[in-house]
């Protein structure tokens, strides 16, 4: 509706809501499409530079002009300007662009006579223009002219339904040498979708972005991830899966079985241990393990995880247990690898970075 109009547009929201994107989408859906978009960070420009940009200078109006120059506003006719951050724009100046929005012509500076133009002017701001108009630092009459179409974006943890659409835009844009664009798993997909995202649209295309060159064309797991590549915020979540036994383990513990089936439960052998834990076939198991056999307590803490066994009385310290048998896995696979980092990163499907932060964790790396 807003996209086909002429009418001036505010739009609000905060930092990274993507309302520069929301411009775009105005200009594209309007009769000005063919013409230039042209984009101007009113925040992002020196003060003292600001009216050369916004309105052009002649050459000689002050030190270093040394040639004519057309401003932002002549550089859009017949198309869009985009005054990005116009709550940082300084008063006087203020005073001007109102001046050029009631009269469509420029004055470039150092020129005695205007130009016409025919601009759509859209403007943005993260910051509460009424209470900069309290404190005199906004304009009351520039504000009513420029708000005739108010548009207000909600930041990003609010339209949570926008996330998917979002990802697959900026895989798609950052996609590299050909490739397909990268994808979420489904685990990894719901983090996204639960996540605050404190910096709004522009902190998911950085991460999608990080991603498309970690994981180029690939299918991202989150968990496989290095952690600082991860923002602590959604790793904090509740669904931010287990890491690796222990997430597995936890799974098991959590399994809906019935008295008879637990019962009935047989010990596992070692290979049976580390296709509950790593989740790979009993070929593999038995090659990772190389026919060894894991301690009693690890054996033990396994089978009350698939609901064997009975519980001991005094309890155990479960976050222990499940670093002792992460930490026998490790070891065992390092002797069955003949202590290669590498093939063993493989051999546990982990990666090589993730591999050697937890041989240091377990003070295993006399064994690598």
């Amino acid at each position: 509706m807003v996209g086909p109009t002429e009418s001036t547009v505010l739009i609000l929201g905060d930092s990274g809501t993507g309302k520069e994107l929301v411009a775009r989408a105005l200009h594209e859906s309007s009769s000005r499409a063919n013409g230039p978009f042209i984009p101007v960070n009113c925040g992002a420009i020196p003060r003292d530079l600001l009216e050369s940009e916004l309105f052009g200078h002649r050459k000689g109006a002050f030190t270093g002009a040394i040639s004519d120059r057309k401003g932002r506003f002549e550089l859009a006719h017949k198309g869009t300007l985009f005054l990005d951050e116009i709550g940082d724009m300084p008063v006087d100046l203020q005073v001007k662009l109102l001046r050029v929005l009631q009269e469509r012509q420029v004055e470039s500076v150092g020129s005695l006579s205007s130009t016409l133009i025919d601009v759509r002017v859209l403007a943005a701001t993260h910051k509460n223009i009424s209470s900069l108009i309290a404190k005199s630092l906004f304009r009351e009459d520039l504000y009513y002219r420029l708000n005739v179409l108010p548009i207000e974006i909600k930041a990003l943890s609010e339209r949570t339904d926008d996330v998917p659409v979002l990802f697959d835009h900026f895989a798609k844009q950052h996609a590299i040498g050909g490739r397909e664009a990268i994808s979420l798993n489904p685990v990894s997909m719901q983090l996204f979708s639960e996540y605050s995202w404190p910096g709004n649209v522009r902190e998911l295309a950085n991460l999608v972005d990080r991603y498309s060159s970690l994981y180029p064309g690939q299918e991202v797991d989150l968990q496989r991830v290095i952690p600082s590549m991860v923002p602590p915020g959604m790793r904090a979540l509740p669904a931010w899966p287990q890491e690796g036994t222990e997430r597995i383990l936890l799974s098991s513990l959590a399994a809906d079985a019935t008295p008879s089936q637990k019962n009935l439960t047989p010990e596992p052998d070692s290979a049976d241990i580390v296709s509950a834990i790593s989740g790979v076939s009993e070929a593999d198991s038995l090659a990772q393990v190389n026919d060894a056999q894991l301690d009693q307590d690890v054996k033990q803490t396994i089978l009350l995880a698939q609901g064997g066994g009975a519980f001991p009385e005094e309890g155990f310290h479960l976050k222990q247990h499940l670093l002792d048998i992460e930490s026998n896995l490790i070891r065992l696979a390092l002797k069955n690898a003949s202590g290669n980092v590498s093939k063993t990163a493989r051999m546990l499907n982990l990666q090589r970075t993730t591999l050697i932060e937890k041989i240091n964790k377990h003070g295993l790396a006399g064994n690598s």
